[in-house]
């Protein structure tokens, strides 16, 4: 049996404030996995897990875009400590700056699940793609691959039904 130990939210959040990755693995078992996430600026995709997320706000304030089955775009602000569950199958877009941080706990992936990652026109609301990925390790950073892949294709960003082009974050 491995030791246990405790961890330092806190002291997670403050080595993530100049690394260059945004996010920091606390564990990777084969059934859960746990990290700490950095705000994102500019982070306008939509995440759809195939397993249940439990969140909680370290530092500062999130608000978490997320879309009914209906298709309609709500948020709920998300105040640093609290805490909240985010069922599979929900798209939702963690929206927090750069000096705040994020507690996220969810089960691993299993070896057929997929994520989607979407993106939709910000004026009409018109889907404009979708990356399927099977993330299987999360060290990958596998958000900062579909935004690369997304934000390098003129095609990609551009909606087919009003032609609004989504801008590059900043």
């Amino acid at each position: 049996m491995q030791e246990l130990k405790g961890m330092s939210l806190a002291e997670m959040g403050e080595s993530l404030r100049n690394s260059v990755k945004p996010v920091r693995i606390l564990w990777q078992t084969p059934d859960t996995i746990a990290f700490v996430a950095r705000g994102r600026p500019g982070r306008s995709e939509f995440h759809n897990d195939p397993s249940d997320e439990v969140m909680y706000m370290i530092k500062g304030v999130m608000n978490l875009h997320y879309r009914t089955p209906e298709g309609e775009e709500k948020v709920l602000v998300l105040k640093e400590g609290e805490i909240m569950h985010c069922p599979a199958g929900v798209p939702h877009s963690p929206r927090f700056p750069r000096d705040a941080f994020l507690l996220v706990m969810e089960r691993k992936r299993r070896g057929e699940e997929i994520d989607r990652f979407q993106w939709y026109c910000e004026k009409c609301s018109e889907p404009l793609y979708q990356a399927v990925r099977k993330v299987p390790d999360y060290n990958d950073d596998p958000v900062s691959r579909v935004y690369e892949e997304f934000y390098s294709s003129d095609e990609k960003r551009t909606c087919r039904k009003c032609g609004t082009v989504a801008q590059r974050p900043a």
